[in-house]
């Protein structure tokens, strides 16, 4: 154990993380106390305030950083081995610190979403023997919640595999060394969150939860498959018919439901089923995950252009390229080099094309639009309470 506090100890201070009881993502190495502070709507709260609070709301941090589990012995090998590809290119790394970066991204705070919503929609008599007081949730709406996190962390690991076989140039040894060590953990730590969150999953014995949560794992699996790619797998956009109306808006929310949408609207469904809520609730539930994922998509996508960095990498499916396709397919001319690979596009020329255009403003309204729908079902279907008014506040803090 003192091994392991050492490890835990040296990735919070590699990626400057506070170890102590004041930073959300590592509250619970200490007594995590609630708070008994109002949380109050405010449409000007940052994404790192409206993290805090909603923890406070449900009593504990839900972050995967949560030293539960990084002080767990398969997580902190995984931890050591990936000391050894600091410095390489594998995308395994570029992963890791996206999950000690958390400003403005959802990768680890689809747990909280689901126990704020849990808690939102509160419990039904009959299943109030089973409250968690401190949380005001259920034991396995807890356990859900964990299990979401699991699985989407699982799967972004798997996604950051490398087909080096298939890059055009001849790989140096030192580099093949690195990319097939990175492989190896990637996708064996992969298999690890996925194959134990599936055995948490099957130990709630809840047979209409374990349909739904394997559908959302076949989205998931489906999404990497869909449309063009290149010979590393990533995405391509589709060429457009020759009627290109709502081309942008029905492909890019297909591929980001897929991706991305289905798996944290089943997850918010899946919690009110484990609490007895009517089939109403449910799919209100489930249609307030998909449209918060796809306004977090949406303002993803916006970050390159906002940023106003024609060198800031990006997807070429994001929704301002796709909205731009469809005011002006001739784009398609540069983005087509990448059809090999998406190294041989100038994504430089890309962007200065797309931010000439109307796909920014398109993706900012589209944002817009997927966050107030996820508004209206809350302020609609879920009772005023302070989890209410967290979830609010984590939305309006996602916009531009």
């Amino acid at each position: 154990m003192s091994s392991n506090k050492q490890i835990l100890s040296l990735l919070c201070n590699k990626h400057r993380l506070l170890y102590n009881c004041n930073h959300p993502m590592v509250t619970t190495h200490c007594n995590y106390k609630k708070h008994s502070t109002k949380v109050t709507a405010n449409p000007k709260v940052d994404w790192n305030q409206a993290v805090t609070e909603a923890e406070k709301v449900v009593g504990h941090p839900t972050s995967f950083l949560n030293p539960r589990w990084l002080l767990n012995d398969e997580i902190a090998n995984v931890a050591v081995h990936l000391q050894k590809l600091v410095g390489s290119n594998h995308p395994l790394i570029t992963t890791a610190k996206s999950l000690f970066n958390n400003e403005n991204s959802n990768m680890q705070t689809w747990g909280l979403i689901v126990l704020l919503l849990s808690k939102a929609a509160s419990q039904t008599d009959q299943f109030n023997a089973e409250e968690d007081a401190r949380a005001g949730v259920l034991h396995r709406q807890k356990e859900l919640a964990e299990i979401t996190e699991m699985i989407r962390i699982g799967h972004l690991v798997h996604r950051g595999l490398v087909n080096f076989c298939k890059k055009n140039h001849r790989l140096e040894p030192a580099e093949l060394n690195d990319m097939t060590f990175g492989n190896k953990i990637a996708l064996l730590s992969g298999d690890y969150l996925l194959g134990t969150s599936c055995m948490k999953l099957a130990c709630i014995k809840n047979h209409s939860l374990l349909e739904l949560m394997s559908c959302a794992l076949k989205d998931l699996s489906e999404s990497a498959f869909i449309g063009r790619r290149d010979s590393q797998e990533n995405p391509l956009p589709a060429i457009p018919p020759e009627d290109r109306t709502n081309y942008a808006v029905n492909e890019w929310t297909h591929q980001n439901y897929l991706g991305s949408g289905s798996f944290l609207a089943k997850s918010c469904k899946g919690t009110l089923i484990l609490a007895g809520h009517d089939e109403f609730m449910q799919e209100q539930a489930h249609e307030f995950g998909k449209h918060l994922a796809l306004a977090w998509q949406a303002n993803l996508d916006l970050v390159p252009f906002i940023a106003q960095d024609r060198n800031t990498p990006f997807n070429l499916n994001c929704a301002p390229v796709m909205y731009h396709i469809e005011y002006d397919p001739s784009i398609l001319m540069e983005i087509d080099k990448g059809i090999e690979t998406v190294e041989n596009v100038n994504f430089g020329n890309v962007f200065d094309i797309v931010i000439r255009g109307p796909g920014v403003e398109l993706t900012k309204e589209l944002q817009q639009k997927h966050s107030q729908k996820a508004i209206d079902i809350l302020t609609s279907t879920f009772k005023e309470s302070e989890a209410r008014t967290a979830l609010t506040n984590i939305i309006t803090s996602i916009g531009f």
